[in-house]
């Protein structure tokens, strides 16, 4: 009987290590993936070529950037304004590929301040602050086409503002 109990109190511990050492492998391998990607924004590689670089996400002046051989990325980020306590999970850097042209930044409908949206077509001081005034008062909007509902808006500056103009939730 001793016997019996002393292989099934092995059987049960070696079992207990086995399960140990497969979870700590497991939770090794995922924690590895969680791990958030470092991205390092003091180096001082200079641009591969010249060309057009969209910045968006955590910086105050999101943008296209022109960039000059020579440029760093790093110089580039600073002048879109990223400060020291950005969140870098938010930022994007989109450096097009050889030949390829910068998409153009679209202006979101839902966030975009008054000056930033008289920069649409069409779109002067006086529908920037209906704009504004009518997401104020009725929440976010859900299409472009939304904007026919405030007045003096008619679909011909619908369609201009169209390609210019984004909204996101």
């Amino acid at each position: 009987m001793t016997g019996i109990r002393e292989k099934m109190s092995l059987i049960i511990a070696v079992f207990l290590i086995a399960c140990l050492i497969t979870g700590i492998i497991f939770f090794s391998i995922r924690l590895a993936r969680l791990q958030p990607l470092e991205i390092k924004l003091k180096e001082v590689n200079p641009v591969a070529a010249a060309g057009d670089i969209t910045i968006s996400g955590a910086v105050s002046r999101p943008g296209i950037y022109s960039s000059r051989a020579g440029d760093t990325l790093s110089a580039l980020v600073s002048a879109a304004g990223v400060s020291d306590n950005a969140d870098t999970a938010r930022l994007s850097i989109n450096v097009p590929e050889k030949g390829e042209l910068a998409r153009p930044q679209k202006v979101d409908l839902n966030r975009a301040a008054a000056w930033l949206l008289e920069a649409l077509p069409g779109i002067g001081e006086g529908r920037a602050r209906l704009i504004v005034d009518y997401r104020t008062q009725n929440g976010p909007f859900r299409s472009i086409d939304d904007l026919l509902k405030i007045e003096g808006f008619g679909k011909s500056v619908v369609d201009k503002v169209r390609d210019y103009a984004t909204v996101e939730d």
